[in-house]
């Protein structure tokens, strides 16, 4: 496991471009944290370095973002998801392997992440623009 500390949204972007710097584009990237953790900033900036120059923004209403760069990113939000068939609904099994799975709120969904997920969990860290990232999964 390696730990970062961010102290900005831009430096959890720059968590994300480290990532991505590291990714084939068939991985499934589990984000775990509460509300205001940073789980957009970190997308933004993998995205960003992998070629997607559309603004990135939470999937929140749309349940899944997809963005096409260098790989092809879908980026969910799995907040509401309570139910096998909540995850169903979303078509979440449709995208695994099609491209780099990036889910906000994979504790609703632990269960159904791939055993070789990237596992991200982001705390709040003794101030309030610091976060402690928890990365288990991937080298950087």
């Amino acid at each position: 496991m390696v730990k970062l500390i961010s102290h900005s949204a831009d430096e959890t972007e720059k968590i994300g471009e480290k990532i991505a710097k590291q990714l084939h584009g068939t991985e499934v990237i589990a984000l775990f944290g509460g509300l205001g953790m940073g789980k957009t900033a970190f997308t933004r900036g993998l995205a960003r370095a992998l070629g997607v120059d559309d603004g990135v923004s939470s999937p929140t209403f749309a349940l899944v973002n997809e963005y096409s760069g260098k790989y092809n990113i879908y980026h969910f939000d799995m907040y509401r998801v309570n139910s096998w068939d909540d995850l169903y609904s979303t078509g979440f099994f449709d995208y695994i392997d099609n491209g780099i799975l990036v889910i906000e709120w994979s504790e609703n969904i632990e269960g159904a992440l791939p055993e070789n997920a990237i596992r991200i969990t982001i705390e709040k860290g003794e101030s309030n623009d610091e976060r402690i990232f928890e990365i288990e999964g991937v080298e950087i």
